[in-house]
């Protein structure tokens, strides 16, 4: 526990940052020379995310809500939202064993993949894990493993609505040309797809996901009603009720702009209940699998300023977060946005007139900016920077340019007197305990 005075008991994000950031300096969980960097999670933040996520689907609709492990797939992590009762959605075998570590069972384990080797198939049929099937060739490894009989899981294929994309190309996955799925609009693609429903009883289940960041919820919402409606095709067209589940995706976009939530749960439910109205009559079970809205809003990163210095006449502040945690963003600037506040080195909001400058990271290329001409106060060597909005994708997935060590993540919890506590999540590496090349 720290001994920082108990905060109001309602704190804006910002300020509930600030005693966070506060309470990790005074424990030392942030040093300047030993904990140069770190991941929060504020778990009471993901209780109430996913509550609202929970209201927004009532009932008579049945829905399972799965995340997506790819958006954090640290397992204390997973295994919290276990807890809150979700499932869990996994892309890949990594992911499959990382969901049955955070005890998963695997009725609520979908598994994604456009890349399944038999052998994971082999392992998710034999577990009862449901699949969402993303080819004709994987159907045909299926039948071959369920060999006439039936199946323990649930068993669907991923359909393409191609309805086009959203403003970000490699979050769009309606397109014309997407890798993904079994395309609807094709020629022969529909028939052959309804033919392969009619000739394989144990697919009961459609899948489709339109995109994420970038796209309109007009957009998804379509491309779910396109999935309802293939789903109803099936059972009118073979005269029985085959099709009882549809899992809808995910995607609903995240509003990096500042603190609001926007759009909400409640905004994506209004949307299907006007293209889609079905999936709330109770017809259909429902799975749907976020992650990026529910876990993004609820972590921050904070890293100190090592040095500064001025370059061309503007201010440059190298600090410890850079491309092993914000990777989309230093890639892609302009369609992964991220905000920086500046603090200092106790953890307060730093005050002071704006200047104009860039925030770098530590690896060794040009490209590695957090933001280019940001104008925040006037940052300084041990200062602390503050990345909101990044609990999922950045400290969760970190990338091993330079062998840059992966950086601690704690858990943040308020308890009922308003202190702040702590709890670890991952350990952090040391650079001794990075793999070394073999040979």
């Amino acid at each position: 526990m720290t001994d920082l005075p108990a905060p109001d008991p309602v704190l804006s994000p910002a300020a509930r940052r600030e005693h966070v950031l506060r309470a990790a300096v005074a424990q030392g969980l942030l040093h300047p020379e030993r904990a140069v960097l770190a991941g929060f999670v504020d778990l009471d933040g993901v209780a109430a995310t996913v509550g609202s996520l929970h209201r927004a689907f009532p009932g008579p609709a049945r829905v399972l809500h799965a995340f997506a492990a790819k958006a954090n797939s640290l397992v204390p992590v997973l295994a919290e939202l276990e807890r809150l009762g979700m499932g869990c959605e996994a892309a890949t075998a990594g992911e499959l064993a990382r969901a049955v570590a955070a005890g998963f069972p695997p009725e609520r384990i979908v598994f994604d993949s456009p890349a399944k080797t038999v052998a994971e198939l082999r392992w998710a049929l034999a577990a009862g894990v449901a699949v969402n099937a993303d080819s004709f060739q994987e159907l045909v490894r299926i039948a071959a493993l369920l060999d006439g009989g039936s199946s323990r899981s649930p068993i669907g294929v991923r359909v393409n609505p191609q309805l086009g994309g959203g403003t970000i190309d490699a979050m769009s996955t309606a397109t014309r040309h997407s890798k993904f799925g079994v395309p609807l609009t094709d020629p022969g693609s529909r028939e052959k797809l309804l033919a392969a429903y009619r000739d394989h009883p144990w697919l009961t289940r459609v899948h489709t996901h339109t995109g994420s960041q970038g796209c309109p919820l007009e957009l998804i919402a379509r491309g779910v009603a396109q999935a309802a409606a293939f789903a109803d095709e099936v059972n009118r067209r073979l005269g029985r009720r085959q099709v009882t589940g549809i899992d809808i995706g995910g995607g609903l976009p995240v509003n990096f702009a500042d603190d609001e939530v926007r759009p909400g749960f409640g905004d994506y439910a209004a949307a299907l209940r006007a293209h889609a109205p079905a999936l709330f009559e109770g017809e259909y079970e429902i799975v749907t699998e976020f992650g990026r809205s529910v876990l993004a809003k609820n972590g921050f990163t904070a890293a100190y300023v090592e040095y500064t210095k001025h370059a061309g006449g503007r201010p440059v502040a190298i600090t410890h977060a850079g491309v092993q945690v914000a990777t989309r963003t230093v890639f892609a600037p302009d369609s992964w946005p991220l905000r920086i506040e500046a603090h200092r080195p106790d953890g307060r909001a730093k005050d002071g007139a704006p200047v104009r400058q860039d925030v770098a990271g530590p690896a060794c290329f040009a490209g590695d900016l957090l933001a280019r001409d940001r104008a925040l106060p006037e940052l300084a060597p041990r200062d602390l920077v503050v990345l909101p909005d990044t609990g999922a994708y950045y400290f969760s997935t970190p990338f091993h340019y330079n062998s840059l060590p992966e950086p601690a993540v704690h858990g943040v919890r308020t308890g009922p007197d308003g202190e702040i506590s702590f709890e670890e999540i991952r350990p952090a590496q040391t650079p001794g305990e990075l793999p070394l090349p073999v040979g």
